[in-house]
């Protein structure tokens, strides 16, 4: 009987960086062993490409445009409430161990327990990227990697602690007997790109492709993107240096093969432990990472490489294999309630549990969207089928035919031949948000955050240029 659950959530993971998803270099043979004896998703999105709104998202099961959670200087503070609230009031242990990204340890977000805690810098988060409107200067400081390579960073630290705290706690709440929600959340693959060295030698620099869809090669941005690019530019740190690229590389994919290592320690306490049998396992991240794809590095965009999400749903007896049904994050939150014999009709989402037992559903839509650092404007992100559509305020759209352009090069919106289904697809985005009125309203957010802390120029030098210290929190003695 299945009686708990284990919820596994990563950072910046790309979706094909698996092996069990086919990856030609990436070695993960734990979550590969966990994809075996329950089903792995291959279509899921994250509601939002950066951490703090798609966090808010997952903690509520509501879109972004839902919780107000515009970027990473908005993060979530209990409001709206989420499942964890629900569960918390049946009595049993919510907890997490590991990285949230919320405000801070003392709001009430649902949990009953946090342990080794990280929030956003100073419970205020990146407050220079809610400078949007009208976009301030080229940001020239931003530095997400100031020594790439071997090496073992406050990052690796961490991680290494949310394993060592949530195996005493497994072994805890087995010898308990008691049922338990429990979320271990890391920060691998998220940079600082640095590794121990055994990780990065599983990954040969000189085998290793330099990245597709480099605008050097030809390649040409969208509009949108390049603004982006504009503002801070992501693969400008690297230079001509392409061993540098490699190597940047191979760092990823030695974190991706470091998490899976903590990975592989949390489902052998469950064996050992017998919690293997009533234990229900789910894997997952934040969003995707771009890796020097289209000349960019991080997320912060809409295609797939920082769009889509690996997610496995692991049940005691469940039968393997894969479900191609696209979903969001934002099923997880009914998935979790309907684990626990809970629901709640007003979340936009539908239970994973739902969806794997039901018939396959290729025209189910996911949605993302962004209103963070960088864009000038909002930009929204449907998926239905194969089709994969792009809808920029201001900009023009975007369409993609995945089963012959996976990596999404070939942009079919100006074509005649298809603007029945361009008319489709923006349709489907209008009956999810109105997004003028959604980009206006996330602006206006943030311009009265902006005024709270002093007024544009106060507010540009608040927030950390990279990633976010690793400072653990601690709550109330």
């Amino acid at each position: 009987m299945t009686q708990n659950l284990l919820f596994i959530f990563s950072d910046q993971h790309q979706s094909t960086a698996l092996s069990c998803a086919g990856h030609p270099y990436v070695k993960t043979p734990n979550l590969d062993r966990l994809a075996a004896r329950g089903q792995r998703m291959t279509s899921a999105y994250t509601p939002c490409p950066i951490c703090v709104p798609a966090r808010a998202s997952v903690q509520t099961g509501r879109h972004v445009h839902e919780t107000g959670c515009w970027d990473n200087a908005m993060p979530y503070t209990g409001t709206p409430i989420g499942w964890a609230h629900d569960l918390a009031a049946t009595g049993m242990p919510v907890e997490s161990i590991g990285k949230l990204h919320f405000r801070n340890v003392m709001d009430d977000t649902g949990f009953t327990a946090q342990t080794v805690s990280m929030h956003v810098k100073d419970g205020i988060g990146m407050l220079w990227g809610s400078v949007r409107d009208p976009m301030p200067p080229r940001r020239e400081d931003v530095v997400l990697f100031d020594y790439i390579g071997a090496g073992h960073s406050s990052y690796n630290i961490f991680d290494e602690a949310v394993t060592e705290a949530a195996t005493a706690r497994l072994r805890e709440l087995a010898a308990s007997g008691q049922r338990f929600f429990l979320q271990a959340g890391y920060v691998a693959p998220h940079f600082p790109l640095v590794v121990p060295q055994k990780y990065m030698d599983m990954y040969p620099e000189d085998a290793l492709p330099l990245p597709d869809l480099m605008p050097r090669d030809g390649y040409v941005r969208h509009p949108w993107v390049e603004t982006m690019e504009r503002f801070f530019d992501t693969d400008g740190e690297f230079g001509a240096d392409d061993a540098l690229r490699r190597r940047a590389i191979s760092a990823y994919f030695g974190l991706c093969s470091f998490l899976d290592d903590q990975v592989g320690q949390l489902l052998d306490v469950l064996e050992e432990t017998g919690l293997a049998e009533t234990t229900t396992v789910i894997y997952s991240s934040d969003h995707g990472e771009d890796l020097g794809k289209r000349g960019r590095w991080g997320k912060s965009h809409l295609y797939r490489e920082a769009t889509e999400v690996p997610l496995i749903v692991a049940r005691p007896g469940e039968r393997p294999g894969t479900c191609d049904t696209p979903v969001s994050l934002i099923d997880l939150a009914p998935t979790f309630l309907q684990h626990f014999g809970l629901s709640d009709d007003s979340l936009p989402g539908k239970s994973l549990f739902d969806i794997i037992d039901g018939a396959p559903a290729p025209d189910r839509v996911a949605f993302s969207e962004y209103h963070a650092v960088g864009a000038e404007s909002a930009g929204y992100m449907i998926r239905k089928g194969p089709w994969k559509y792009h809808y920029y305020v201001g900009f023009a759209p975007e369409l993609f035919d995945l089963r012959s352009d996976p990596d999404e090069a070939v942009n079919l919106a100006g074509d005649p031949a298809h603007a029945a289904r361009l008319a489709e697809m923006e349709a489907e985005l209008r009956r999810i948000c109105d997004p003028e009125a959604t980009d206006r309203r996330a602006k206006a957010d943030q311009a009265a955050l902006v005024e709270r802390h002093g007024g544009r120029e106060a507010a540009y030098g608040v927030g950390p240029t990279g990633a976010t210290p690793a400072e653990v929190e601690t709550g109330p003695a």
